[in-house]
């Protein structure tokens, strides 16, 4: 309920200035588009829906710290108490890969992959984009590049509750290479070039998550060394 009513205020401020968001998330298309051209919409109630999506999907990513707090929130009473205190450092971090993982696809993976498909525009067949559309494919993006960008933190989790270590993502790699492809193949919309502008940040990213895992094993084996220091 508190996700909700936090959503719930921030899509109103955001519905206030509804065409400044639209103009922003536009950009990259406006950018990759002949001069001449335009977006479209087919029915009558697009345009409206369009701009309640837009609030929408901005809400959702202003009030993300909040919601991500409340995730921790939910989770915390099954978590020791030396668990408990990495609340501020997962919200942060959280926080941070999501927002950097949508500015990648927004900065990086947009412009290059508009310009690539608006390439195969000739004079006899010009696109017509729908705001629809074109919202449906960024907001996918945006939301797929946001979560795939938090691997590190999820893995690093996992390496805490014992599920995985960095012997075994090393180990595993060359499976986790093809998982990667498979995720970015279901998380993108069926064209190569976007499935390869993520697969090549996924991959980076599990070697992150590696050094992370190895570098959260380190301090723990530390602990452990200075806890039978002490008690000796």
């Amino acid at each position: 309920m508190r996700c909700i009513v936090a959503v719930g205020l921030i899509f109103v401020a955001c519905y206030l200035v509804k065409e400044r968001i639209f103009e922003i998330l536009t950009i990259p298309l406006k950018v990759a588009m002949p001069n001449d051209s335009a977006m479209i919409f087919t029915s009558l109630p697009e345009a409206f829906f369009t701009y309640l999506k837009v609030s929408f999907f901005a809400a959702i990513m202003i009030a993300s710290p909040y919601l991500l707090y409340q995730v921790w929130k939910f989770v915390s009473p099954g978590l020791y108490a030396t668990e408990k205190k990495y609340v501020a450092p997962f919200v942060i971090l959280s926080t941070i890969f999501f927002l950097g993982g949508s500015l990648f696809a927004y900065y990086i993976v947009f412009p290059f992959g508009f310009k690539f498909f608006l390439a195969f525009g000739t004079e006899f067949i010009r696109p017509m984009l729908s705001i629809r559309e074109y919202l449906s494919f960024t907001f996918k993006l945006l939301l797929a590049f946001g979560i795939i960008f938090e691997l590190p933190i999820f893995m690093f989790f996992l390496a805490r509750i014992g599920i995985v270590d960095s012997k075994m993502l090393t180990a595993k790699r060359k499976y986790a290479i093809l998982i990667v492809f498979v995720v970015a193949a279901l998380f993108t919309p069926p064209d190569v070039v976007t499935q390869i502008l993520m697969a090549i940040p996924l991959m980076l990213l599990y070697e992150i998550s590696v050094w992370v895992v190895k570098a959260g094993e380190k301090k723990a084996a530390q602990k452990a060394a200075e806890v039978t220091e002490n008690e000796t």
